[in-house]
């Protein structure tokens, strides 16, 4: 059955809801309705179609630790865009791993400061030595991400339905008009 975009009321994306929770809102007062599916729900004397995309109507504020990037290895190589940080050449995920800027054995922490994307073979040369023990250099420092929510949001959502779209990917550069100049 259909998920529901429910959107704070400024329209940034704050979840994806089962439809009977979005029709619960619905009828709460809580959410406006901007997209709907083509398929309809009937009831006895009643029938209308799927909401698709909803809008909180009262603003629902965030905590910090609401908004904070979890720490993951796709995250990990989200932010350091699929490219080892040692080598500089970019690869698919199952051709990646995360490697310790400082090593455990060393001191090194799991945080986002010293976890940065590496491929294998980057990661077999540079072992259990720091960087410099290796004569290695990082392509840039690592620092923990501040995306927005609607990276994390959208991130494991494929074939995310089209009415979706105008709402989730607002902050993207759009690609050049194929057609265009």
């Amino acid at each position: 059955m259909e998920m529901t975009l429910l959107l704070n009321s400024t329209y940034e994306p704050l979840r994806v809801v089962h439809w009977q929770k979005a029709i619960a809102l619905l009828w709460q007062g809580k959410v406006e309705v901007l997209e709907v599916y083509d398929r309809e729900v009937h009831g006895v004397s009643i029938s209308f179609k799927l909401p698709s995309v909803m809008r909180l109507l009262k603003l629902v504020r965030l905590k910090d630790s609401h908004r904070a990037v979890k720490f993951s290895r796709i995250n990990i190589f989200t932010r350091d865009g699929y490219t080892c940080q040692y080598c500089r050449n970019r690869f698919r995920t199952e051709e990646l791993t995360f490697d310790h800027v400082t090593p455990i054995a060393k001191g090194g922490r799991k945080t986002w400061e010293n976890i940065v994307t590496a491929c294998w073979r980057c990661n077999n040369r540079k072992s259990g030595r720091t960087p410099e023990e290796a004569g290695m250099r990082l392509v840039k420092r690592p620092v923990k991400p501040r995306w927005s929510p609607i990276v994390t949001i959208t991130i494991g959502i494929r074939n995310t339905p089209e009415s979706w779209r105008d709402y989730l990917y607002w902050n993207m550069e759009l690609d050049a008009d194929p057609s265009g100049p």
